[in-house]
């Protein structure tokens, strides 16, 4: 019996590419390359980690089990993670609205 095989891409790759669907989308986002693993730096508490095969990113905390809630997507389809994405990034932004000098920063570099 043959294995199934993981299709992997260059994570910095994946990540770029990620970058690039969330600009389409109006999202703002940071590309971080290195050591096997890429970063696509969103906004305050949303880091999206590629590795070539998969996106993961942080959605929430379990207090019973003391763990961090993680989403993921293939990185082979960034388009569809980057809508994912997106919604984390709206409801982050409904909850912790800024204030204070990122609030500020933000008029500043917004449309």
């Amino acid at each position: 019996m043959n294995a199934a095989k993981l299709i992997t891409i260059d994570p910095g790759h994946s990540a770029e590419l990620l970058r690039q669907a969330l600009a389409g989308k109006g999202v703002a986002a940071d590309v971080h390359d290195g050591y096997g693993l890429a970063l696509v730096s969103v906004w305050v508490g949303l880091v999206v980690w590629c590795d070539g095969q998969h996106f993961w990113w942080r959605t929430g905390w379990n207090a019973g089990r003391r763990r961090v809630i993680y989403a993921w997507h293939p990185a082979i389809d960034p388009v569809r993670a980057a809508h994912r994405v997106a919604m984390r990034y709206a409801d982050l932004r409904a909850a912790h609205s800024a204030t204070g000098p990122l609030a500020d920063f933000l008029r500043e570099v917004e449309p």
